[in-house]
């Protein structure tokens, strides 16, 4: 079984807002596998169905972006499911936006839903699908950039890399999150 998480924040204030880049790529997904996300359960809005003949749960966390961990956490203990299977799509600020960067494992990279999910999972050893919003302008601060709406502009461009996450998903599950990272990885920015 595969948990295929979308980080964001819950509540139709924090709708289209770069942080919340996780919560529209799962809507994408359950759109794309005919899954409804519509249960509440571990502290999450959950919808099961099947991706590459494996058995999958599509999970957008309820518990605001910092504390995404505990949801996750009590998901994975509950379907005893290994960090390993668990596989993250998050916004970066440190890529362009419409920047697409898969990893197989890593440090928090400076973001506190991450942050929240190595402590919880005790592992940074879960596959991550970072989906570039841009560096903030001067002038603003980190947490008005994230929580700031995408304009009409930016839709157009974020909407391919949540097309690009929702095929680069299947390909993990499918042949490993090195043969995703071939295949999807593109735009600047670090690592």
């Amino acid at each position: 079984m595969y948990i295929i998480v979308g980080i964001g924040n819950p509540g139709k204030k924090y709708e289209s807002t770069r942080h919340n880049i996780g919560f529209i790529a799962i809507d994408y997904m359950a759109a794309l596998y005919d899954i409804k996300v519509n249960k509440i359960k571990h502290k999450a809005l959950i919808g099961e169905g099947k991706i590459e003949g494996e058995r999958i749960m599509l999970v957008k966390p309820q518990t605001f972006v910092n504390l995404s961990g505990e949801s996750i956490r009590e998901i994975a203990d509950y379907y005893k499911v290994p960090a390993e299977n668990v596989i993250v799509i998050y916004d970066d600020v440190s890529l362009e936006a419409g920047s697409v960067r898969i990893r197989k494992k890593g440090s928090d990279g400076g973001h506190n839903g991450i942050k929240s999910i190595i402590y919880q999972l005790n592992s940074d050893a879960f596959p991550r699908i970072k989906l570039g919003v841009g560096s903030k302008p001067p002038g603003y601060d980190l947490k008005d950039w994230v929580l700031a709406k995408f304009t009409d502009e930016d839709i157009k461009i974020m909407s391919k890399s949540v097309e690009t996450a929702a095929k680069a998903v299947p390909e993990i599950i499918k042949n490993g999150a090195e043969s995703a990272m071939n295949k999807y990885n593109s735009g600047g920015g670090r690592a």
